[in-house]
């Protein structure tokens, strides 16, 4: 029988000018309903933050809705359900669903996928290798950027989530060189020693066109744009003729209040016959199963080196996020309740 609960979310408090602040969220504590015919109560165990989080706080017309004033946000979120009053999900089990930014959800069954402890090195791991950002970077880099077999690839925002799995995936699959740009020294390090990059810079050290055209010298095939801005033109530059960019994101402009120039070196994209691609990840489920055999495979086999920076207590998300949006994460960021 159900006992009333309360639980904490995390609202968004005000549109956010530019940077987001402390004072853009608010945790709320609420009541917690029962789960109705159907329902499942989870008790969320760990929550992702994301950039593309960052446009939902603006109220624009986009591929996805904008988050509320004063309402509970959401985003992917694995949990355990600790009631059900469906036949499918049982009691115990762990689910993967979409009410993140909360310590407790009710979700119809139909909305929750139940995961197999087992096959993952945690459970985090289907919020970042085996969910969202690792079938980003799959969908990403081999359909959308048409990459083949010793192929020479560019990775901007290489130490996130996603661009960690596409140079990764790409040396896996056989690239002549990959190369990464991040904002550190130690990301570049962490990139190079650990990620098997062949080569890689901090785009503050000097412009991004230089470093990249010295790391290149013989142009890139593919890009793989998590940035937009200098990125994006400085691989316009060096990409060789019927080159492909998947712009997944545009991470350096999503704070910015005046329009940001577009890369002034566009007219290349005719005599170079480029192919410049947008990507959204919902467009590409239907190769969710052979990501994850493919990639499970690289899992079990050792092959995938994969990071997390884990922020504890739902009260430090919306920290998690602002430092996710500063870099101050490696790999995947989790906020583990």
């Amino acid at each position: 029988m159900s006992t009333t609960r309360t639980g904490r979310e995390v609202h968004l408090a005000a549109r956010p000018q530019g940077w987001p602040t402390n004072d853009t969220f608010e945790i709320v504590e609420v009541e917690v309903p029962a789960p109705g015919p159907g329902q499942v109560l989870v008790r969320n165990l760990f929550m992702s933050v994301d950039p593309y989080m960052r446009g939902r706080m603006n109220d624009v017309k986009s591929y996805v809705p904008p988050f509320q004033i004063g309402a509970v946000m959401d985003g992917g979120a694995v949990g355990e359900v600790v009631e059900s009053s469906s036949p499918d999900v049982k009691v115990g089990d762990v689910v993967l669903h979409g009410l993140g930014w909360r310590e407790y959800a009710v979700l119809d069954a139909n909305q929750v996928r139940v995961l197999d402890p087992n096959a993952a090195p945690s459970l985090s791991a289907y919020l970042g290798v085996l969910g969202m950002p690792g079938l980003t970077a799959y969908a990403g880099l081999f359909d959308v950027a048409d990459y083949k077999d010793g192929e020479t690839v560019f990775v901007s925002g290489a130490a996130g989530a996603v661009g960690s799995l596409v140079g990764q995936f790409a040396k896996l699959r056989g690239a002549k060189r990959v190369i990464g740009s991040a904002g550190s020294a130690d990301k570049v390090k962490h990139l190079i020693e650990d990620l098997g990059f062949d080569a890689a810079f901090n785009y503050k050290d000097a412009p991004v066109a230089e470093q990249l055209a010295a790391a290149a010298p013989e142009g890139i095939d593919v890009y793989f744009d998590n940035v937009g801005g200098d990125h994006l033109e400085a691989a316009i530059n060096v990409l060789n003729v019927h080159g492909r960019a998947a712009l997944c994101g545009a991470i350096a402009q999503y704070n910015s209040v005046e329009p940001t120039p577009g890369p002034r070196n566009l007219v290349q994209v005719i005599g170079k016959r480029l192919t410049l691609r947008g990507l959204l990840v919902g467009d590409h489920a239907k190769r969710t199963p052979d990501f994850i055999a493919e990639v499970g495979g690289w899992l079990r086999d050792g092959k995938l080196v994969v990071e997390e920076t884990v922020v504890e207590g739902i009260e430090n998300a919306p920290a998690a996020f602002l430092g996710l949006l500063r870099g101050e994460n490696t790999g995947k960021m989790i906020v583990k309740f």
